[in-house]
């Protein structure tokens, strides 16, 4: 079990039979009455966010997920198919539980994932991936202003907006958290 002074960010709880993650973390001391521990705390399951305050002598306990590697397949109708690598056992996952997955990750590429219960109801997702440019408009030559951006598509289907030097061909780096071009890979 898990006192409140254990609650950092990125811990794992389990709250009333769900799991939830520490987003963010406060301590404050109250004077005599000992002190209290201020968190955000995300829903694993729904993905909503609930402030719960804790008093000193509570306790919380450790939420049991296990992070796996999982290699995603494929994406049908609303449902995505991923693996376990360690198992080979396959999970069909709603695009409800995280619908950028075909966005940023190609047919047999690796993420990891979160399980909870025997069902995937999260995945981790790295800060970047790379990806490659299948279509890039051609820019006028000699239009070089200061952040000009043009639209181009990537092997995933998604659009990104990417400076005007960027080709067909060319390898990208973009946010996964916001769905921005970051820089061009060499």
């Amino acid at each position: 079990m898990y006192g409140p002074t254990d609650l950092r960010k990125e811990t794992l709880v389990e709250i009333d039979g769900v799991p939830f993650k520490v987003v963010d973390y406060a301590q404050k001391q109250m004077g005599r009455g000992g002190s209290i521990v201020n968190t955000k705390l995300k829903n694993l399951i729904t993905g909503g966010v609930i402030d719960r305050t804790f008093r000193n002598d509570e306790r919380v306990k450790p939420a049991d997920v296990q992070r796996q590697k999982l290699q995603y397949l494929y994406t049908q109708g609303d449902t995505h198919s991923l693996m376990d690598l360690s198992t080979y056992e396959t999970y069909e996952v709603s695009t409800s539980v995280d619908s950028d997955v075909p966005k940023y990750i190609l047919e047999g590429g690796e993420i990891e994932g979160y399980l909870f219960g025997g069902q995937v109801i999260g995945f981790e997702w790295p800060k970047n991936v790379p990806l490659k440019v299948v279509e890039a408009p051609g820019s006028d030559k000699g239009n070089s202003a200061a952040g000009a951006t043009k639209a181009v598509k990537l092997e995933t289907g998604i659009e990104v907006q990417a400076p005007l030097f960027i080709k067909a061909g060319d390898m990208v780096k973009v946010d996964t958290r916001s769905g921005a071009y970051i820089e061009r890979l060499k």
